[in-house]
C-alpha cells in the first residue's frame, strides 16, 4: 500500500540494525489467486528480550520519529497485556516469540510504513477468531493466545470454521497502536488495493487480508 519495493524494505531493516537481505517482497498465490507476501530470513536464537532491550533498539534506530512512536506504542500494548496475563509490571515482561528478531522486524517495518502513509483514519473489520491451540514458550495454550485474549477487549470479532491462531499478538498490538477503528467499510473512494497472504496454512480458510486505500467519499443514495 505504501508503494515500496524489496530495496525499500531492506533499507528499513538496516535502520534497525538488521541485515539488508533479511526481508523481501514476493508474489504468492492461494487457490490460483495472486497476492503479495513478505519473506523474512532471520535466524535468531535470542528470543528472551525485555521491553527495555527492545525499547533501546527502537530508540537507537534510524526510523522516523513517527515510526518509532508507532513501534513503541505497539510494544507497550504488548508489554501491558503480557504483564496482566502473568501478574507482573510491564517493565519486567520478557518477550519470547514476540522478542525474536523477525517479530521486531515485523512491528518496526509496519510502523515505519504506516508513518509514511499517514492515513487520517484506519478502519478494520471484525477480527476472525476460532478455537484450537497455540504452541509457545509456555507450552500449548488455548487459542486465542492469552495476550491476544487480553488485547481483544472492546474489539468486535467474528467466528470462523478453522483451528489455530488467526489473530497474532503482533497484529492486534499494531492495529490498536495505529488507533484502528473496528467496524464496517467506511464511505471512501478507493484508489489503491492489495491482497496479502501470510506464510502459514490454516485449515479451511485463507490466511490473508484485503487492504484498501482511498479518500473520503460520499455515500451513494440507497
Amino acid at each position: 500500500m505504501a508503494g515500496v519495493t524489496t530495496e525499500d524494505l531492506s533499507a528499513i531493516a538496516a535502520m534497525i540494525g538488521l541485515p539488508k537481505d533479511c526481508v523481501a517482497l514476493e508474489r504468492r498465490a492461494v487457490n490460483d489467486v495472486l497476492g503479495w507476501g513478505c519473506r523474512v530470513a532471520l535466524p535468531d536464537t535470542t528470543t528472551h528480550r525485555t521491553w527495555a532491550d527492545i525499547h533501546k533498539l527502537i530508540v537507537d534506530s534510524a526510523l522516523s520519529a513517527q515510526g518509532k512512536a508507532f513501534a513503541e506504542r505497539a510494544f507497550t500494548l504488548l508489554a501491558e497485556a503480557e504483564g496482566r496475563v502473568h501478574g507482573i509490571p510491564p517493565a519486567r515482561v520478557h518477550f519470547h516469540e514476540v522478542g525474536a528478531l523477525d517479530s521486531i522486524l515485523d512491528i518496526c517495518l509496519c510502523a515505519e510504513l504506516f508513518a509514511r502513509l499517514t492515513p487520517s483514519k484506519l478502519v478494520c473489520g471484525p477480527l476472525p477468531l476460532c478455537d484450537g491451540t497455540v504452541k509457545c514458550e509456555h507450552g500449548l495454550l488455548p487459542a486465542p493466545a492469552p495476550a491476544v485474549f487480553d488485547l481483544l477487549q472492546g474489539v468486535p470479532v467474528r467466528g470462523v470454521a478453522s483451528e489455530g491462531e488467526t489473530v497474532t499478538p503482533t497484529a492486534l498490538a499494531l492495529l490498536k497502536g495505529f488507533g484502528a477503528e473496528f467496524g464496517i467499510w467506511p464511505d471512501i473512494r478507493i484508489e489503491r488495493t492489495a491482497l496479502v497472504y501470510g506464510g502459514r496454512v490454516l485449515p479451511g480458510i485463507v490466511n490473508g487480508a484485503l487492504f484498501a486505500l482511498g479518500s473520503p467519499g460520499v455515500a451513494a443514495p440507497v
